[in-house]
């Protein structure tokens, strides 16, 4: 079975995932950032969600996590808790 190991930010608004997003870009830590910023529990680890399966997380972050490119940060996406940006650190 697949594995992935995915770390995100969580917040509220779009606006507010697009603001993080050009700051990831411009080079800012992302870790560091979902400390800060993160509104789930994952902040703690500065977002690191660990490894897991398919069909474990919301169906829109699986999408990103299982299909997207690896070591991207991807998003907005929106979920019933909010708008993630998702980096997928590896995939198996």
């Amino acid at each position: 079975m697949a594995r992935a190991c995915a770390r995100h930010i969580l917040v509220k608004t779009r606006a507010e995932a697009e603001k993080l997003k050009q700051r990831l870009a411009e080079g800012e830590d992302f870790g560091k950032l979902a400390k800060k910023y993160s509104t789930c529990s994952s902040k703690k680890s500065g977002g690191d969600l660990g490894e897991f399966s398919p069909g474990q997380m919301v169906k829109a972050f699986d999408n990103v996590v299982f299909r997207k490119k690896v070591l991207t940060v991807h998003g907005p996406v929106k979920t019933q808790f909010g708008f993630h940006l998702i980096e997928t650190i590896y995939r198996s």
